[in-house]
């Protein structure tokens, strides 16, 4: 392997001499690997800023969490009013993540909000935005974070909706993910 590495280097050299500067900036840069580099907590945040998609915004919420730098928050803040519910959950996932009361507290008030003065992204069947549908997504995914924030509290508030049709799918799925004993029997 220290005789290929050798040699790949003598080559480049070799070529960088002949054909100078050029031959690198053309070369493209090597694919960054998992764990090899990441981006700096400025650059995930001007992602999550960015992102308006919910499910690939969750993704860059989850890494601002892994980089666990809190100076996020207060640039965060606004998004906890969102319009967009799942965007705004995906910002009170960061804060909850950090220890803010107010992200857990915002995940619950979204998974009770019926209200449909929203943003609705669901189209029905005959084209027209589809406020009921949205509602139903929004708490779905409400009920899904607080699986993923793995936070015994949510307990006593998801327990009771394991018979409510619009989340009774995904709660067993949420309780497991606490991990909490307390909620093996009600889910049996």
């Amino acid at each position: 392997m220290g005789e290929v590495q050798f040699f790949l280097t003598k080559v480049l050299k070799a070529t960088v001499a002949r054909l100078g500067v050029l031959v690198i900036l053309l070369l493209p840069s090597p694919p960054v690997i998992d764990g090899q580099q990441s981006p700096s907590v400025s650059e995930l945040l001007r992602q999550f800023q960015g992102e308006t998609v919910f499910w690939r915004q969750f993704e860059v919420a989850k890494a601002i969490v892994a980089a666990n730098d809190t100076r996020v928050l207060p640039q965060l803040e606004p998004w906890l009013t969102r319009e967009d519910r799942e965007l705004r959950g995906n910002a009170a996932f960061i804060f909850a993540r950090f220890g803010d009361p107010r992200g857990f507290d915002v995940i619950v008030a979204i998974l009770g909000d019926h209200s449909e003065d929203r943003k609705v992204h669901n189209i029905s069947s005959v084209g027209l935005p589809d406020v009921q549908g949205q509602i139903t997504q929004d708490r779905y995914y409400a009920a899904h974070l607080l699986g993923d924030l793995k936070d015994p509290r949510a307990i006593p508030i998801l327990v009771p909706l394991l018979t409510e049709p619009v989340v009774k799918d995904i709660v067993p799925w949420s309780l497991g993910q606490i991990g909490n004993r307390s909620a093996i029997g009600p889910v049996n």
